[in-house]
C-alpha cells in the first residue's frame, strides 16, 4: 500500500516515494528510479546529482526530475541536516566572548577617582596651611577660578575639604569613558547598514578589523550558484544535408556555432535539466530560433535523444554517444580543453555525427576577482573551501586570483569547520564568506562568519555578519569599517583619558570649583560623542586615513 504520513512517523527501513520537484524526506538510499537530485544546499555543488539504485541520498536535497523510491537509513536527529545544526550550536559554544575595552577600564577607574578624592579631601582637612601655600607657588594660581578659598579664610577647612571632594568626583568623566565605546560602535554598525554589512554586535565590529585570512565558499559566494551557457563549438568537419534530388547530393554545409546551437537548444527543450535549461536560455538569448522537438527522450545520467527538422539530434555525454552507434573521438580534445577550465561540456551529434560542443559553467561574479585583489593587497590570506569537484574549484580560483595552493575542494559539510579550525591552529584569524547551510558549521568556528544575504536563513543565522547584496568587494569593507570604527573608538578614548589626566590633578589641588568641573565633565562627553558623529562622514571605499597614526 501506499499513504501519506507525518515526517516523525518514518522509522529507518521504510520506504519512501519521492516525486520530481519534491525534498527528499530523510536520509536513504535509493532503490528504485532514476533522477538529478539537487543537493547544492548540503554539498554546494551547483549541477544536480545523478542518483540511481543503490545511490545514497541526503534528506531535504530536491529531487529535479525522476521518481524515486528511497529507503530510509536515517531518521530525526540522525540525519546529515541535523548533524549540520547540531554541529552549529557546539561550536558557536566555542564563540571568544571578547570584552570591551572601555568597562574593562572602567572597573578600575571609578573606584580610583572615588580613592583619589577621598584622599585628597582628607589631606586638605589635615594640612590645609602646607597646600594652600603649595598651591600659591604654582604658576597656575589665578589662571583658574575660585582656588584655596581656605586661604582667605572664606570657609571652614572641613568645608573646603567636601569641595575638593565633589571637584575631584566631578571632573573625572567615566561617562566619558563609558560613551566612547558605544557611541562610534553605533556610528559604525550604522555606516554598515548603508553599505550593506550587517554586523551582529559591537564585538564583532571589534574583531573583523583582526582578520589576517579570508576563507571564501565557491558556489553562490565567488560565483553566481547559476548554470550558464559559455562555450559552443562548432566542429570542422563539414556536414552534408540531407535534401536530396532524385537520389542525388545537392548541398554540403558546414555547421556553424549558430546551428551547433539552436540542434541542441531544440532538443533540450523538453527537458526540466538545470543544464537543459542554461542551454535553451542561452540560445534564446543569442536570438537563436529555438523550435520544439518532434520527439524527446530523457537518458538518466546520459543526455537526451530527440528529433529536430525530421533528424536524431543527442545531447550528452560520451556515453550517450558511443551506446547509440556514434564515436565522439573527434570532439574529445575540445571536451578536455571545456572541462579542464571547469565548465561541464556536453556533445551534440545530428544525423549519427559529432557537429559540435556545447558547455556550461556557474559562472564568476564580476566583483569577485576585484573583492580577492583589495584582499590579497592589504595582506589577507585567501582562501577557496568548497564541496565542489577539484577541476572547477581550480578553474574558479585562477579566474578571480586565488593561489592554487589555496584551494581546498570536495570538502564534505561536516569537514568545513574542521579545515577553518586547522587554519586558525595555525594562529591565524579566519573570516568565513559562505551562503549555504553546509557554511553554518564553518561560520561558528570561525574568527568571523560572514554570510551573504542572498544564503539560507540558517547560513544567516549562524553568521557574525550579514552582507546584504551577496557582493564579494562588501568583505573588503566590512573589514574597513571594523577598522575605522576602533580608530574611531581609540580617539574617543584617547580624549576621555588625557581629558581625566589633566584635570584630577587639578580639582585634587583645590584649584576648580564644583561648577566648573561640572561644566568640564560635560563638556568632554559632548566632545566624545561630536567625535562620534563626525565619522558618519567616512566611505568604505577607501582604507580610513587616521588608521595609521591610532594603531
Amino acid at each position: 500500500t501506499e499513504r501519506e504520513v507525518p515526517l516523525d512517523e518514518v522509522e529507518v527501513g521504510d520506504r519512501l516515494k519521492v516525486r520530481p520537484g519534491e525534498q527528499i524526506p530523510t536520509d536513504g538510499v535509493v532503490k528504485e528510479g532514476q533522477s538529478a537530485v539537487d543537493e547544492s544546499m548540503v554539498t554546494g555543488e551547483s549541477v544536480p546529482v545523478e542518483k540511481s539504485a543503490g545511490d545514497e541520498v541526503v534528506g531535504s536535497t530536491i529531487n529535479e526530475n525522476g521518481v524515486l523510491v528511497v529507503e530510509a537509513t536515517k531518521v530525526g536527529s540522525d540525519t546529515a541536516l541535523q548533524q549540520i545544526v547540531q554541529t552549529v550550536k557546539e561550536a558557536q559554544s566555542r564563540q571568544p566572548d571578547i570584552q570591551n575595552l572601555a568597562d574593562r577600564i572602567s572597573a578600575y577607574f571609578v573606584p580610583a577617582v572615588i580613592a583619589n578624592a577621598l584622599l585628597w579631601s582628607v589631606v586638605w582637612f589635615l594640612f590645609p596651611e602646607t597646600l594652600a601655600g603649595f598651591v600659591d607657588a604654582l604658576p597656575l594660581w589665578g589662571l583658574v577660578a575660585g582656588g584655596p578659598a581656605v586661604a582667605g579664610g572664606t570657609v571652614s577647612v572641613f568645608e573646603f575639604a567636601v569641595v575638593v571632594f565633589a571637584s575631584a568626583v566631578l571632573i573625572a568623566c567615566p561617562c566619558a569613558l563609558g560613551l566612547a565605546t558605544p557611541a562610534a560602535t553605533m556610528v559604525g554598525t550604522t555606516l554598515g547598514a548603508q553599505n550593506g554589512v550587517l554586523f551582529k554586535g559591537g564585538d564583532v565590529l571589534e574583531r573583523a578589523k583582526d582578520v589576517d585570512t579570508v576563507v571564501f565558499d565557491k558556489t553562490g559566494t565567488l560565483t553566481t550558484g547559476e548554470m550558464e551557457l559559455t562555450d559552443v563549438v562548432a566542429l570542422d568537419d563539414t556536414k552534408e544535408k540531407t535534401a536530396t534530388d532524385g537520389g542525388r547530393l545537392t548541398a554540403r554545409e558546414r555547421l556553424g556555432e549558430d546551428d551547433v546551437l539552436r540542434l541542441a537548444a531544440s532538443a533540450e527543450r523538453g527537458s526540466e535539466h538545470p543544464l537543459a535549461q542554461a542551454i535553451v536560455d542561452g540560445a534564446t538569448a543569442r536570438g537563436v530560433d529555438v523550435t520544439d522537438p518532434e520527439t524527446f527522450e530523457n537518458v538518466p545520467g546520459q543526455g537526451v535523444v530527440a528529433t529536430v527538422d525530421g533528424e536524431e539530434v543527442l545531447v550528452g555525454n560520451r556515453t550517450l554517444l558511443r551506446e547509440n552507434g556514434i564515436d565522439p573521438d573527434s570532439a574529445l580534445e575540445t571536451m578536455e580543453r571545456l572541462e579542464r577550465e571547469g565548465k561541464t561540456a556536453m556533445l551534440v551529434a545530428h544525423a549519427g555525427e559529432v557537429v559540435g560542443v556545447v558547455a556550461n559553467a556557474d559562472t564568476v561574479k564580476p566583483s569577485a576577482a576585484d573583492a580577492v585583489r583589495q584582499l590579497r593587497e592589504r595582506g589577507i590570506d585567501v582562501t577557496l573551501l568548497t564541496g565542489d569537484n577539484e577541476r572547477t574549484a581550480r578553474a574558479v580560483a585562477e579566474a578571480v586570483g586565488i593561489d592554487p595552493e589555496n584551494v581546498r575542494a570536495e570538502v564534505l559539510p561536516e569537514d568545513k569547520s574542521d579545515a577553518v579550525e586547522a587554519i586558525q591552529a595555525e594562529g591565524k584569524r579566519a573570516m568565513m564568506v559562505g551562503d549555504g547551510v553546509n557554511d553554518a558549521p564553518a561560520f561558528a568556528v570561525a574568527y568571523v562568519g560572514t554570510a551573504l544575504g542572498s544564503g539560507t536563513d540558517v547560513a544567516i543565522e549562524a553568521a557574525d555578519v550579514t552582507l546584504m547584496r551577496g557582493d564579494p568587494v562588501d568583505v573588503v569593507k566590512a573589514v574597513r569599517i571594523s577598522e575605522a570604527t576602533l580608530a574611531k573608538i581609540k580617539q574617543n578614548l584617547v580624549w576621555a583619558l588625557g581629558y581625566n589626566t589633566a584635570m584630577v590633578p587639578l580639582a585634587s589641588l583645590g584649584l576648580l570649583q564644583p561648577v566648573l568641573a561640572a561644566g568640564a565633565m560635560a563638556i568632554s562627553s559632548v566632545s566624545v560623542l561630536s567625535n562620534s558623529l563626525l565619522f558618519r562622514r567616512y566611505t568604505p571605499d577607501h582604507d580610513y586615513e587616521l588608521l595609521g597614526r591610532l594603531r
